[in-house]
C-alpha cells in the first residue's frame, strides 16, 4: 500500500503515462482513503472499523482513534467469516456502534460482504 507522502512522487509519473496499472490503482487508492480519512475517525464510545485487502486475505480492524488502540481484529480470506468474526468481537467488547472505513476500497464485492455480515452479526453503522 502506498503512502500519502508517496502520491506526489507517483502524480508526476502518472501524468506522464510510464505508470503501469497496479500503480495508478494504488494511486487511486491511497487518494480515496486520505480523502475517506480527513472526515472520519473512532472515538471510544464509535469506534472506526477498518478494512484492508491483500491479494489473498482480508483483514479487519475495530480501532480507538482517541486512544490509538486496536480494540479487535479479524483476518481469513473469505470476506463473509471476516465480518462475522469481528461482530462476535465486538460483541463480547459490547460494542454495538462502529464508523465503517472503507479504507479507500470501492463498495462493492468484498467490502460490501464484510459490512453486510458484520450488520447481520448485530453492529451498527
Amino acid at each position: 500500500m502506498m503512502k500519502l507522502s508517496d502520491v506526489s512522487k507517483v502524480r508526476s509519473l502518472y501524468n506522464k503515462k510510464v505508470m503501469n496499472t497496479s500503480k495508478q490503482k494504488q494511486l487511486k487508492i491511497a487518494r480515496r482513503h486520505g480523502k475517506i480519512r480527513s472526515t472520519l475517525s473512532g472515538t471510544s464510545e464509535r469506534p472506526r472499523l477498518s478494512v484492508f485487502k491483500s491479494h489473498k486475505y482480508i483483514y479487519a480492524q475495530i480501532i480507538d482513534d482517541t486512544k490509538g488502540h486496536t480494540l479487535a481484529q479479524a483476518s481469513s480470506d473469505d470476506a463473509k467469516a471476516v465480518g462475522i468474526d469481528i461482530a462476535k468481537k465486538a460483541k463480547t467488547l459490547k460494542i454495538v456502534k462502529v464508523v465503517f472505513d472503507r479504507g479507500g476500497y470501492l463498495y462493492t464485492g468484498k467490502i460490501k460482504a464484510i459490512a453486510d455480515s458484520a450488520r447481520e452479526g448485530g453492529l451498527e453503522f
